[in-house]
């Protein structure tokens, strides 16, 4: 039996991660082995970010929802208990959103939550 080289597989191979690799500099793009650590690598760190951004976006929402609650005289930890102790179930995407560009809407929600404005 004649002996079957994986040249065509290995091209394949290689031009997949090649390919992958466009946009990166130097090595990184023309060099398999080069190029391959920076794709896995790439990869890795985009499904760590994936998760992360996250609980980037959470931090960002509570940090807008303590702004606005203190300038109603509450803090984020007492404005989201009063708040599910009247029944309110809003997310703070939405409570972020209401902070930024609904100030009224708000104040109606802090005073639900037992503050004054």
């Amino acid at each position: 039996m004649a002996r079957v080289k994986g040249g065509t597989t290995t091209h394949r191979r290689h031009k997949k991660i090649l390919d992958m690799a466009r946009g990166y500099d130097q090595g990184r793009r023309r060099l398999y082995k080069r190029a391959h650590e920076a794709v896995i690598n790439a990869l890795a760190d985009q499904f760590r970010d994936r998760r992360k951004r996250k609980r980037d976006f959470r931090r960002l929402w509570i940090q807008r929802i303590n702004a606005a609650a203190r300038q109603h005289g509450l803090t984020y930890g007492r404005f989201m208990h009063g708040l599910i102790q009247a029944g309110v179930a809003i997310d703070r995407k939405s409570l972020a959103e209401l902070a930024a560009r609904d100030p009224e809407a708000f104040g109606v929600l802090v005073k639900v939550a037992g503050g004054t404005v």
